[in-house]
């Protein structure tokens, strides 16, 4: 298991983490989510020791992270950390190499991994002359390519087509289901929603929502309503905030324990009920709630 345990760090008067802690658990995969400037590549980037924490530690498996431990983990970072200039191929296999693997070893994961991510013929095209989503493709394969233990990857959607987006998503749940422990970020909740079995949600440096996601779901104090009369979107008396979602479909926020016969009495006297859902929160209303804005 990955754990970070109350991680603190300042620059200057800014507080990037403020006693963060979560734990990734091997065969799952967590959503690291928050607004921006939260923290969470400051606390992606302590698992590398790219920066070193004012306080606080990371383990793994119980002990501390050392470079041989780090062998076994594999990081894409937001950024673009590429040769641009060197060839598709050659680059994965060198990439493999400083992680341990042999010669061969690191040509076939190269080969393996460009056929997966599906650029099984752009292995001599340099870097800089693939298109943005290519580019993600590569950055994702050189974090594969050792077959690590722990994958840490920092917004790995971005620039995707949807195409690419399925075949990311069925990638990292099939690398979990071998046992590795997986942890990214996105602020693509819809995604997050569908691919994460926990999440960690940061806010000001501080974790403000964790657990499994099916479990946060289950244990809100509140639920989801979505009622249509006439066809037109009715809110009863008792919904606490409307919300458009990214379809523009407006729903509503009420209390787990909200009338819901009486709601349904009223709505239907004010005419024909064409739609009515009660159900538990999304992963956006969980991540508005617990960022309270």
């Amino acid at each position: 298991m990955l754990s970070l345990i109350d991680l603190s760090k300042r620059y200057g008067d800014v507080v990037a983490l403020d006693g963060t802690g979560f734990d990734v658990v091997p065969g799952r995969i967590l959503g690291f989510l928050g607004p921006n400037g939260a923290g969470k590549t400051t606390a992606m980037r302590c698992i590398f020791g790219l920066v070193q924490p004012d306080s606080g530690e990371v383990y793994w498996n119980g002990g501390e992270v050392d470079d041989q431990a780090r062998l076994r983990f594999g990081y894409m970072p937001e950024e673009r950390g590429l040769y641009p200039k060197m060839r598709v191929r050659e680059q994965l296999t060198y990439l493999g190499r400083l992680s341990g693997l042999s010669g061969p070893e690191a040509g076939a994961a190269a080969d393996h991994w460009l056929g997966e991510l599906g650029l099984a013929g752009r292995g001599t095209a340099k870097v800089e002359d693939l298109s943005h989503g290519n580019q993600q493709r590569v950055q994702l394969a050189a974090a594969l390519v050792h077959d690590p233990d722990v994958v840490v990857l920092d917004e790995p959607f971005a620039g995707l087509d949807p195409l690419g987006v399925d075949s990311l998503a069925w990638t990292l749940r099939e690398i979990a289901d071998r046992g590795a422990a997986i942890v990214f970020s996105s602020h693509q909740l819809d995604l997050v929603e569908d691919v994460c079995d926990d999440v960690a949600i940061i806010d000001r440096g501080k974790i403000v929502l964790t657990g499994a996601l099916d479990a946060l779901k289950s244990e809100s104090a509140h639920r989801r309503l979505d009622i249509a009369v006439d066809g037109e979107p009715w809110v009863s008396d008792v919904a606490e905030v409307g919300i458009v979602d990214g379809q523009g479909r407006r729903h509503f926020i009420v209390a787990k324990d909200a009338p819901i016969d009486r709601i349904l009495s009223e709505a239907r006297a004010a005419g024909e009920v064409t739609r009515f859902s009660f159900e538990p929160p999304t992963l956006s209303d969980l991540f508005r709630e617990a960022v309270q804005r």
